[in-house]
């Protein structure tokens, strides 16, 4: 696998690969990569002729108070990893590469409503910035299909929107939530948690479980939702927000719509954790 800072590097394989005809993938993170990361790259190879994957810890779609410079950073790993996973090209750009004139100068993609709720409502700014970095990615590197995990509901979503909206000639492809034995959502926070602490956030599946049966069975939501966020205090959770919304658009659940979401944010100490479970009523 190669690995370059070099968009030119990026766009000229690309433009190769292309100009015989040949597809590519491709699956942008953050890094510190696990299971669900690799599952990403494995689908992708299934999908297209080439696989390219980037590692950008992007500042624009972090708070002030958020773990930007805490955020692990493991390359050498995540190298090893990807290249057994079948990926070809890996971009790995600069702060500077990305934001040249700094991130105030940027422009920047904003994707309304859908992103002003939920995660956007709890971290103002935070899917303008991934909506940003997400694109100039796309530019960057002309994919024919991305890969993204359903586990980040909410951004799947935003993404999905802004490349409608915008016209881009691109497949956005979400591949299924990886969970631990336990049923905890795989996420790459999950390192900041304790071992007793990884053993009480597995409740937060468990509680939408319990939500989506309620549900199905005729509770009314807003009884579902108290009772599930009484529990998750309980089992040691601050949530953040606990909603039951429309799979397809976010939009508040409607009595006669069946295909609905159950959307959760919570702290388990300072680690801020979502999950999501998607059910037919």
């Amino acid at each position: 696998m190669i690995t370059t800072q070099e968009i030119t590097q990026i766009r000229e394989q690309v433009r190769v690969w292309h100009a015989k005809g040949e597809t590519v993938a491709f699956v942008p993170t953050m890094g510190n990569l696990h299971l669900g990361h690799i599952t990403l790259i494995k689908e992708a190879v299934k999908r297209a002729d080439h696989v390219i994957a980037s590692i950008f810890v992007n500042p624009m779609q972090f708070g002030q108070n958020e773990d930007l410079d805490a955020y692990p950073r493991t390359l050498a790993a995540d190298q090893q990893a990807l290249t057994d996973a079948g990926a070809e090209l890996l971009f790995t750009p600069t702060p500077e590469t990305i934001y040249p004139k700094g991130m105030e100068q940027q422009t920047f993609i904003e994707v309304p409503e859908i992103g002003d709720e939920l995660c956007g409502a709890s971290r103002p700014g935070h899917f303008r910035g991934v909506a940003t970095i997400v694109c100039k990615l796309f530019n960057i590197v002309q994919p024919d299909v991305a890969l993204f995990g359903k586990k980040d509901f909410q951004q799947l979503l935003v993404i999905k929107t802004m490349v409608e909206d915008l016209s881009m000639p691109i497949e956005i492809i979400g591949v299924e939530t990886i969970r631990e034995e336990s049923g905890l959502a795989m996420s790459s926070r999950n390192g900041y948690l304790s071992q007793s602490q990884k053993g009480q956030a597995a409740k937060l599946k468990q509680v939408m479980d319990v939500m989506s049966q309620e549900i199905q069975s005729g509770q009314a939501i807003v009884d579902a939702i108290a009772e599930a966020n009484a529990e998750l205090i309980e089992a040691g959770f601050k949530p953040d927000y606990l909603e039951v919304r429309s799979s397809t658009d976010l939009s508040s659940a409607q009595a006669e719509q069946k295909a609905l979401v159950i959307v959760a944010a919570a702290y388990m100490g300072t680690t801020r954790l979502i999950d999501n479970l998607c059910f037919e009523r």
